[in-house]
């Protein structure tokens, strides 16, 4: 049955009971709680306040560069200690404005921001999504999962999962030991140390990648140790490639090498 202008009438009681919602509980800002137009989104305040990596970055790790240095360009450190994930995106930089958007989401329950942060990385990894055969979340290990009671990379997985309508699996990948926090660690050195064989693919879940390029999901990218050691376990599982899409990345000034 249809309504008014072909719409089905199913559609206009959709878009009437969302919209006594929005007259009930207004969509509010998931940075500053000012109200918005559309739930989970930014004002445009926080938006033009939070950096997206839009611009020229390395080809590997996705580093920005400050200026453009024109066709496909590799970093100075990727060329120095190629990482053992073959490509890296990230949304926004890790800054000011975005640490308390991912603190609050990752320590603070605050789940409503998965929504957006789906549909940012969706955007900021469409080309790697593209040739993706499997998303995979790095993983915690059991007793922070407990403590915490979910794990924010699994949780924007699933997110961008539904996004891009591709297959995801949060059991493909296990941290077999617990680990001191990586923001704990005082050197990229010692969060590669940290890490070191943290991670495994139990031997039932290895034919779900053997062959298939895989896309890492987490939070933050830091050093990329972590990004690392999950990359290493997935390619010694069989895994063909292996990928990393972040929701942030600490920037630091890279140099640029054709």
């Amino acid at each position: 049955m249809e309504g008014a202008g072909g719409i089905p009438v199913q559609a206009w009681g959709g878009r009437l009971s969302r919209a006594a919602l929005n007259v009930l509980f207004p969509p509010l800002c998931i940075a500053c709680r000012a109200r918005v137009s559309e739930p989970h989104s930014l004002c445009a305040k926080c938006w033009q306040a939070v950096q997206f990596l839009d611009g020229p970055v390395c080809q590997k790790c996705g580093i920005p560069f400050d200026v453009d240095p024109v066709g496909e360009t590799i970093c100075g450190a990727c060329l120095m200690k190629p990482h053992d994930f073959d490509i890296a995106r990230s949304v926004m930089r890790y800054d000011e404005a975005s640490k308390p958007l991912i603190l609050r989401f990752k320590h603070s329950d605050r789940l409503d921001h998965a929504p957006a942060f789906g549909r940012w990385l969706e955007r900021s990894g469409r080309a790697l999504l593209a040739e993706t055969d499997l998303i995979v979340p790095v993983p915690l290990h059991r007793w922070r999962l407990w403590l915490r009671r979910y794990n924010q990379a699994a949780v924007i997985a699933q997110k961008l999962a539904r996004t891009s309508a591709r297959p995801w699996d949060a059991m493909v990948l296990e941290r077999k030991r617990p680990t001191p926090s990586q923001g704990a660690m005082p050197s990229a050195k010692a969060r590669r140390r940290n890490v070191l064989g943290a991670f495994r693919v139990p031997a039932k879940q290895k034919p779900k990648i053997r062959g298939k390029v895989v896309l890492l999901v987490d939070d933050v990218f830091t050093t990329g140790a972590t990004l690392d050691a999950c990359a290493r376990a997935l390619k010694r599982a069989g895994a063909a490639r292996v990928h990393a899409l972040t929701l942030a990345r600490v920037v630091r000034t890279p140099t640029a090498n054709a």
